[in-house]
């Protein structure tokens, strides 16, 4: 290599990592707002029983951090960890696991999974790196839809489906909390349909699942990660509450993901939502 090539790939170095200084694509916070080291978290991670990572579902840095906290924590935790997601319905458990012991091919796992349409971008690494790993990778998620119907026709029709449908089903009747309280903690969403109550059951139907099938494949001595959106784990509620209700006493600890204009300081909404928040610049690239 010339001095002339040398000299300028330097000077690029030195450019790039001058701009990431100053132009980080993310900052970790603790729960009260203050900057913490990614080598700290995931050391302080390691001791928990169920981490809960809340991200955003257009969100790149999010993905690619799952990812990464992933693999440090497998690393920290030397290999005993379980992943699970709420991308995956559990009707479709089965398929998951017959590809991840590569009895059926990536084509049949990919086409009869029912598979999110940013999959391909924002969750292949994730099943990628369980499969490559031998991790146990649990689909945690109501099938849509039995939501649907919650949705739609109320909780109690619930009750009509089979013994066989009812296996993908948090036990039934779930915890219920208020009319008032499922609207308000539907936030803007709320905004967004003629019936926020509906919306709020389904998701409360959609939380206990996946905290059901969670506690059901927990197993003391093993992390178990589990990828949601942000909503369904932040400020101690969602599938947090209904996990303390099918095994209480569990060391759980929160990732969530914020979006701010400005990531020096985190916004007061922010702290204390999670343990942990990932601040991302608002103009950061979207997966869609």
């Amino acid at each position: 290599m010339n001095l002339r090539l040398t000299t300028s790939l330097l000077l690029l170095l030195t450019i790039v990592v001058s701009f990431a200084a100053e132009k980080p694509a993310y900052k970790l916070y603790n729960s009260k707002g203050k900057e913490i080291k990614y080598k700290k978290m995931i050391k302080e991670l390691a001791d928990a029983d169920v981490i809960f990572f809340g991200e955003y579902h257009n969100n790149a840095i999010a993905h690619w951090l799952e990812l990464k906290v992933t693999q440090s924590l497998y690393a920290q935790c030397k290999g005993a960890i379980t992943m699970g997601a709420e991308m995956f319905e559990a009707d479709n458990q089965m398929i998951i696991d017959e590809y991840m012991n590569s009895q059926i091919s990536m084509t049949s796992f990919e086409s009869e999974c029912r598979l999110w349409p940013n999959y391909e971008t924002d969750y292949e690494p994730l099943i990628s790196f369980a499969k490559d790993s031998a991790i146990h990778f649990v689909a945690t998620n109501i099938p849509r839809r039995y939501a649907s119907i919650v949705h739609k026709k109320g909780m109690d029709k619930l009750d009509d489906l089979s013994d066989e449908a009812r296996r993908y089903i948090a036990p039934l009747p779930i915890a219920l909390e208020s009319d008032s309280i499922l609207e308000s903690k539907m936030g803007p969403m709320s905004m967004m349909s003629k019936n926020p109550i509906a919306i709020a059951k389904a998701q409360a139907i959609k939380d206990a699942t996946m905290a059901h099938f969670i506690s059901e494949n927990f197993k003391k001595g093993k992390l178990f990660i589990h990828y949601n959106g942000s909503f369904h784990s932040d400020d101690e509620s969602g599938i947090r509450k209904y996990l303390n209700i099918y095994q209480p006493g569990l060391k759980v600890m929160t990732i969530t993901t914020a979006s701010q204009d400005d990531i020096e300081k985190l916004d007061e909404a922010y702290v204390e939502l999670a343990d942990y928040v990932i601040c991302v610049p608002s103009d950061m690239t979207r997966t869609y």
